[in-house]
């Protein structure tokens, strides 16, 4: 499994297409509300990108129809926009891939609808210290596998669980790129994160159940046991001065990393 390392030029345009994603979701926190249907959602997101000289990358990509993936409560992820109308109490996970020029980034975020359940709250909350634990994790000469120990830690000090079936990836030119990465414990890879790798970080934590099953249509996987799932994700660099988020509007200043794994 070898990673893609690119250069500060090549950064820079994936950079582009990952700040459209970032104002994207900065426009969606006005318009994801109670009484909005899911395919409303999928269209403010196309408009949006083609305004911002952008392509939606996942439509098309393996056969997948939609320009976003919409997910629902128990839907964990590949949600598909539809004429369900969001819910006082809902949480919805939307999650856009960007391409302008040929460069992409990838980015998930979990919205609250009105007023969650407090359990709710604490899910969604959780899931955004998982991925910061995984991003905190990034330094250059550690194993890629830290990543997915730093998150599953986080996520169990929470406690709740991480699912292990879908995970992130390196992203460039391509959605998914090398390398594969991991958000649980696993034994160390052998891969040394390295200046210029981009990869995504993108747990998604579980209330309950970490076991899914895909529905009729190919895609939209569900937890089992219906309990809800929460993600979020950012596309990000590995620089000589700590992870640089590709898909925030600012990337923050550099973090204490998480703990080596024990």
């Amino acid at each position: 499994m070898e990673a893609v390392c690119r250069s500060s030029d090549e950064i820079k345009k994936i950079r582009r297409a990952g700040k459209v994603v970032a104002q994207c979701h900065k426009e969606l926190q006005k318009r994801v509300r109670a009484g909005v249907k899911t395919n409303d959602i999928e269209k403010f997101i196309a408009g949006f990108f083609a305004k911002h000289g952008a392509v939606a990358a996942q439509k098309g990509y393996k056969g997948y129809p939609y320009v976003s993936c919409v997910s629902v409560n128990e839907v964990a992820c590949h949600g598909f926009p539809s004429s369900y109308e969001l819910q006082n109490g809902d949480i919805v996970t939307v999650d856009m891939v960007a391409d302008v020029g040929g460069w992409k980034a990838d980015s998930a975020y979990t919205y609250m609808i009105g007023e969650v359940s407090l359990e709710a709250r604490k899910l969604v909350r959780a899931a955004k210290a998982a991925m910061r634990a995984g991003i905190e994790a990034i330094e250059i000469g550690r194993d890629l596998a830290d990543i997915g120990y730093a998150i599953e830690r986080r996520a169990e000090l929470d406690g709740y669980k991480v699912v292990a079936s879908f995970a992130g990836h390196g992203i460039g030119r391509e959605i998914h790129e090398q390398p594969q990465v991991l958000h649980v414990r696993t034994e160390t890879t052998g891969i040394k994160l390295q200046e210029g790798m981009v990869i995504t970080i993108e747990p998604i934590v579980t209330a309950g159940s970490t076991e899914l099953y895909i529905a009729h249509d190919g895609w939209t996987a569900r937890t089992i046991d219906h309990s809800l799932t929460a993600q979020f994700e950012h596309t990000v660099a590995v620089k000589k001065q700590g992870p640089q988020l590709l898909t925030a509007l600012h990337t923050p200043r550099k973090t204490s990393h998480a703990a080596k794994r024990a």
